[in-house]
Parts: C-alpha cells; sequence; structure tokens
C-alpha cells in the first residue's frame, strides 16, 4: 500500500492519479468495457462531522452534533479505495474539530491509495497539529470568504491570523482557497487572489453562495460581476468553479464521459450518501457499505434521469 500512483478504470477511459503531486493523466483513446469500470466515484467527501466553531452567515451545513464513528469511516476509506475511487475530502462543521481527525488522514495515507484532501477555516492548525498532519494529507482548501474587514466579519476571526496559520500549512502539504462569491466579497476577489498568488497556493476555487441551510443564491448582479470577472482573468494561478455556479462561466472538463456518481459523490456525517454537499436527501449508508448504498443512489439517478425523459 502507499502507493504514490492510483489507477482508475472509467467510461472516461484509463485514468492515473500522483496523490504526491496532483499529476493526472487520462488515456482516453482506451474504452474499457462497462464491466470492468471502477464502481466507486472518483472523488468522495465526507463531512466528518458537523460541529463548527464559527457561525458564517451562508453555511449550508446542517446545525447539529452528528459525528461519524471512527471505525466505520475505516471501513468505508477501505472499500471506496478498493473500488477505484482517487481521493476522499473531508469537511464538515470543521473537520479538525473531528477528535481523531489525525489518526483518519493517518489511516488513509498510510493504509489506502486514496488521496487525502480537508477543507477548512483553518484556525484550529496549532503547530502540534500541522506536524502530526505531516505527510498524512495531501492537499489542503482553505475557505477565505473575502479579505482583511470583509473576511472578519463574516467568518468573526482574525485575517491575519489565517495568512500565518496558511503559511505554516504550506510547509506541509500544496494547498488552495475556497472563495464564496456573493455581494459582499465580489469586489474582494482581486485581492484575495493576489495574495493566494503570494502564499504560493495551486488552486483558487470559486464558489457562488448556494440558497441551502443560511445560504442565500447569488444574485443575478453578483453572478454577471463574476462571470465578468472570470472571462477577463488572465493570471497563472488555476481557477476552478463549483458545479453548481457554473452556469454562464466559462469551463473546461476533461472527463466528459465520466458524470453523475462516476465522477462525485457526498457522505454526510448522519452517514446519507448523497449525489452532493447540497443535495437534501439520499440513502443510508448500511452496514453492507458505500457500493452497496452507491447502487441505490445511481438507481434513483437513473430513475430521475427517466422521468426527465418522459416528461420532454
Amino acid at each position: 500500500m502507499n502507493s504514490k500512483l492510483k489507477f482508475r478504470i472509467s467510461p472516461a477511459g484509463l485514468h492515473i492519479f500522483n496523490r504526491a503531486t496532483g499529476l493526472n493523466v487520462l488515456i482516453d483513446e482506451f474504452h474499457p468495457n462497462p464491466k470492468i469500470w471502477s464502481k466507486a466515484p472518483r472523488q468522495v467527501s465526507i463531512a466528518l462531522t458537523y460541529i463548527c466553531d464559527l457561525a458564517c452567515p451562508h453555511c449550508y451545513a446542517p446545525k447539529n452534533n452528528f459525528s461519524l464513528p471512527f471505525i466505520q469511516l475505516i471501513g468505508w476509506l477501505r472499500e471506496l479505495d478498493e473500488n477505484g475511487c482517487i481521493g476522499v475530502g473531508f469537511g464538515g462543521g470543521e473537520p479538525t474539530l473531528y477528535p481523531r481527525i489525525v489518526d483518519l488522514c493517518s489511516y488513509a495515507a498510510k493504509s489506502t491509495n486514496l488521496a487525502v484532501t480537508m477543507t477548512t477555516h483553518g484556525h484550529r492548525f496549532s503547530d502540534e497539529l500541522i506536524d502530526a498532519l505531516a505527510g498524512n494529507v495531501h492537499f489542503i482548501r482553505f475557505s477565505m470568504d473575502g479579505v482583511d474587514a470583509t473576511y472578519e466579519s463574516i467568518r468573526g476571526r482574525s485575517f491575519h491570523a489565517l495568512l500565518q496559520r496558511i503559511e505554516k500549512v504550506s510547509e506541509i502539504a500544496r494547498f488552495g482557497i475556497n472563495f464564496v462569491v456573493n455581494s459582499k466579497t465580489i469586489d474582494d476577489l482581486d485581492y484575495a487572489l493576489e495574495i493566494a498568488v503570494q502564499l504560493n497556493a495551486t488552486e483558487f476555487l470559486l464558489l457562488p453562495e448556494v440558497p441551502v441551510g443560511k445560504g442565500s443564491e447569488i444574485d443575478v448582479e453578483t453572478s454577471k460581476k463574476l462571470i465578468k470577472w472570470v472571462r477577463e482573468y488572465r493570471g497563472n494561478l488555476p481557477l476552478t468553479v463549483s458545479e453548481y455556479g457554473a452556469d454562464g462561466l466559462p469551463t473546461c472538463d476533461p472527463l466528459i464521459a465520466e458524470q453523475g456518481l462516476y465522477s462525485y459523490a457526498h457522505i454526510t456525517a448522519s452517514g446519507e450518501l448523497r449525489f452532493n454537499s447540497y443535495a437534501m436527501k439520499g440513502v443510508k449508508i448500511s452496514d453492507k457499505g458505500v457500493i452497496e448504498a452507491l447502487d441505490k443512489l445511481r438507481e434513483k439517478e437513473f430513475r430521475n434521469e427517466n422521468l426527465e425523459l418522459i416528461r420532454f
């Protein structure tokens, strides 16, 4: 185990991924028989806990104390790895509040071939936690909604302290910036991007605000400003965008043949498998495991697609 390379067979072809460097190679001349396609999604996000010590006004996560049992998580990670999943993303809530976050990342990094990522507000990264995660996490996503006073009015924490933690974490792992875009943060985009470049981020993820949880949908004028900003962007730092907010934005999907649950799925802190982190309903993962729940969710996806065809 603990190989740097992961091989995945999917509708898109043969996908080779290096979790240490983030390098992806797709051999799309290869057209595999559907019978040998990897069963697991390419990427699975897992809300380890819904507990968080912040109260951001746009947060979509439920406000309760649900957390996933460690032993259950270990079994799911093993199952996903064996069925072709390339990477798991730990989130929440705030994943650093999960009591066994170090043990979990260590298991995933050392006992599976999964790439381990994490989405965090960043303020709980003590020097001790950073040292413990060294070598056990491959990519970290920091939430940075606005800069300076804008950020502090949303997060209620010091923006300077966030930058200090990001600098420290950058010594052990590659990282990116997650930026929720709404009418309050849109004008901070240029400065936030400049900071991301100075910190040596490798990705800048745009997250147009969604109408889930406490969040409100990004308004029309802000959406227009975002589209204009993206189209005029000429920087070197790669931009990415959430699937929810991609309408109207120039996008490129190198794995266009790999869609839906072959591409992505989300596990809630209550143990449900869902199409994504914004979905309100899913399938409860039973003792039979993730793949069994995935099969049930794919049945729902198939029925919904056929229903849309009938309506059309």
